[in-house]
């Protein structure tokens, strides 16, 4: 009788066991054989594009600080290379985390991250985020920009500054009018050229671009695009650099630059996937000034150039951005070719 009664239920714990062994995991951060987190970089232009460039460099620290296990594939491009990329390394590597831009290649990264809802994805996008794992990021970098164009009204000696952007999408836009808002706040006299070169990565028509608007009277540049700088050096003028600090590129014509630090973004991240609290959501605010996700280089030998007066106006108000007492107006609009 007594063993009659136990065969039932030590057949219901062995098939609770059996069943239990052979249940899906539960969504945990895949890590290497080191305990760290596995993050994947997928990026469509060089890392020498700045944007990329941004982006990689701390996803990079994170690594060097012992965060995370990093690693990356760049320049993929437009042709369609972003999914496949983006299949193998989920199959194979089993990252926890994949970060990257989407532009350009935003239908194919969400197909990837749907059919992974397993791995965390972060994307720079101007879309919003997708349930469960789709967040996104973007480069609100127009505060600083705004401050660059203040310095650039007051340094032009002929009232035309030069802008050179890459496509004129909402992101580069809302740079590009902040930064005509800033030259015209300090310079109301001040022309701004405005082209664009339609690609994210071509050094040599962003160049010329640049030349062209020398030759119709600016003596001062905002390098949106890569490319700007060497213009600039060529002719012996100011120029302002874009998302890193690019003064090493001229060091005694690059004024300063607008500085879009990924860090905050790239920490969070990484602490909400190890935590297994990562949701889909709009990181834009960690990209903000107030969040040190964006800011305005140093000067650095520059520094003794720049009028005192142009100086602290600028620094009056950067203060006031980062206090929340004057906002920089997100305008997305086209901007004119002159203005």
């Amino acid at each position: 009788m007594f063993k009659k009664s136990l065969f039932p239920l030590t057949l219901v714990v062995i098939l609770s066991l059996l069943l239990a062994s052979c249940a899906a995991p539960e969504s945990a951060p895949m890590e290497d054989n080191t305990g760290k987190l596995k993050v994947f970089g997928a990026f469509a232009t060089p890392i020498e594009e700045p944007w990329d460039g941004v982006i990689h460099s701390a996803l990079q620290k994170a690594q060097d600080e012992g965060k995370i296990e990093y690693t990356y594939t760049e320049d993929i491009g437009y042709s369609g290379d972003m999914e496949r990329v983006l299949r193998e390394v989920c199959e194979q590597q089993k990252p926890a985390l994949v970060v990257g831009d989407a532009f350009g290649n935003e239908e194919a990264v969400r197909r990837v991250a749907a059919d992974y809802p397993e791995i965390a994805f972060a994307f720079g996008s101007g879309f919003g985020p997708t349930e469960p794992n789709f967040a996104v990021f973007d480069n609100w970098i127009h505060e600083p920009a705004y401050l660059l164009g203040m310095l650039a009204g007051g340094l032009t000696k002929t009232n035309t500054i030069g802008v050179v952007g890459g496509h004129p999408v909402p992101e580069v836009n809302r740079i590009v009018n902040a930064f005509i808002a800033g030259a015209k706040a300090s310079n109301p006299e001040a022309t701004v050229l405005v082209s664009f070169i339609n690609s994210w990565f071509d050094p040599a028509q962003a160049k010329e671009a640049a030349l062209a608007q020398i030759d119709s009277g600016a003596d001062v540049l905002f390098a949106e695009r890569f490319g700007v700088i060497e213009a600039a050096q060529e002719k012996g003028l100011y120029a302002f650099g874009n998302m890193s600090d690019q003064n090493e590129l001229a060091p005694d014509l690059v004024v300063s630059s607008a500085v879009w630090n990924m860090d905050p973004t790239v920490n969070y991240l990484i602490n909400q996937v190890a935590a297994g609290a990562f949701t889909a959501q709009d990181l834009k605010d960690f990209s903000m000034m107030g969040k040190g996700g964006a800011s305005l280089a140093p000067f650095h030998n520059l520094d003794a150039k720049i009028p005192a007066e142009l100086k602290d106006a600028v620094k009056a108000r950067e203060e006031e951005i980062k206090s929340g007492m004057f906002r920089v107006d997100i305008d997305e609009a086209v901007p004119a070719a002159v203005n």
